[in-house]
């Protein structure tokens, strides 16, 4: 009987282990999709929303009364460019840009020292002349004696009739003498106003009650009526009355139906953007420019404020009444499209930092394109625009960019 190697004989355990890994990995595949749908529920859960924003303005209840608007400047109807009408040498120069001054104030000074000696010459003639007058008058007087007495010697035959004639001769003579002289007195008044008149000349005088605006020459420039001079000047200073200032305002041809004189207006001016001043249409200007197929408007000012200056910006709304005074305060206002309903109340989604906020509101009137809210938000505050019915306070959002 053979002897059985038992050294061969042995268990083959790899291969039940070996199967058991592809019967599990249908199981571990759906768990895997199963792990992350859960994942992507979660990550879906926090990822932040995308939203659109406006911003809450300050609007004017007179937006909602506006017919027109229109763009012009701020000029002043009384403007002058301020010269003399002699010609030298400026001496002296007593303003400066935003001087006030009076009507009849000397601003400036011409050089006048020949003036000045012209002036004292015709009043040493005037005083010659009078000295003379006395004189004469002196002589009419003596003649006028003589006469008398020639006439009562004659009425007594002392004297001829030839000698009486004498005396009356005389007489005429002392007497044309003195209107004679009355006459040089005369003329030499006149070229004594004529030489204050050319020294009053030489001193610049404000036209008007006004402030100065710009200053064209400097002490040492030569002053001319023309400035027809090589380096002359014309004018040394220019000055507006800011007691007439109005705005200028361009009005389209197709529009001129919905203005009219009298007519209530409110003014903006670009540098006091946070300013609005009461106007009214002073008068439309009877022309129409050609070329831009507008009619300038005059729109006078009603309060006067020390801020506004000839030559700023302005905006002037054309209004359909005049504005009460609970109208002039400006109000909080928003896009409508950034209103929603939430818990039956009106609110707000104010966007801080990445989160939306619900903020309670109470609606207004509509002022043009937007809507006039009360609530605990400022100017400035940027709010959801169209906010999603699923947005609640508190969710976190994204600003999309704009394109």
């Amino acid at each position: 009987m053979a002897q059985t190697d038992l050294s061969r004989l042995h268990i083959e355990r790899g291969s039940a282990h070996a199967a058991s890994p592809r019967r599990r990995w249908p199981y571990l595949v759906a768990l895997a999709v199963v792990l992350g749908g859960v994942g992507l529920l979660v990550a879906s859960g926090n990822r932040p929303l995308a939203v659109e924003t406006a911003s809450v303005v300050l609007a004017y209840p007179s937006q909602s009364l506006t017919l027109l608007n229109a763009t012009g400047y701020v000029v002043a109807q009384r403007k002058a460019a301020v010269a003399s009408k002699a010609t030298g040498r400026l001496e002296w120069l007593g303003v400066r840009e935003g001087s006030v001054v009076k009507a009849g104030e000397v601003v400036a000074r011409l050089e006048n020292r020949d003036v000045t000696a012209a002036r004292d010459r015709a009043g040493a003639n005037v005083q010659l002349a009078r000295a003379t007058l006395e004189q004469v008058q002196a002589e009419a007087h003596n003649a006028e004696q003589e006469y008398r007495r020639a006439l009562d010697l004659l009425a007594k035959g002392f004297i001829s009739q030839s000698a009486v004639d004498g005396a009356e001769a005389r007489l005429l003579k002392a007497r044309a003498g003195v209107n004679a002289q009355n006459a040089a007195i005369v003329v030499g008044q006149a070229a004594l106003r004529e030489a204050e008149v050319a020294l009053d000349a030489t001193l610049i005088r404000a036209p008007f009650d006004g402030v100065i605006l710009t200053k064209q020459a400097n002490v040492g420039d030569v002053i001319t009526p023309f400035a027809a001079a090589a380096d002359s000047k014309g004018a040394v200073v220019t000055m507006a009355d800011m007691g007439t200032l109005e705005v200028e305002a361009d009005v389209s041809e197709s529009s001129l139906a919905k203005v009219k004189p009298g007519q209530p207006c409110e003014i903006q001016l670009d540098a006091l953007p946070g300013s609005r001043f009461l106007g009214e249409v002073a008068r439309l200007v009877p022309t129409v420019d050609r070329a831009k197929a507008t009619v300038i408007a005059k729109v006078r000012f009603l309060e006067s404020d020390r801020r506004i200056l000839p030559e700023m910006s302005a905006k002037v709304a054309f209004l359909e009444r005049a504005l009460k005074e609970t109208e002039r305060q400006p109000r909080l206002a928003v896009n409508p499209d950034t209103l929603a309903e939430r818990g039956g109340q009106t609110v707000l989604f104010r966007a801080e930092k990445d989160a939306a906020l619900a903020v309670p509101v109470q609606p207004g009137e509509k002022l043009g394109e937007v809507q006039a809210i009360l609530g605990e938000v400022k100017p400035g505050d940027k709010v959801v625009l169209k906010p999603a019915a699923k947005l609640e306070s508190g969710a976190k959002v994204s600003v999309a960019a704009k394109p």
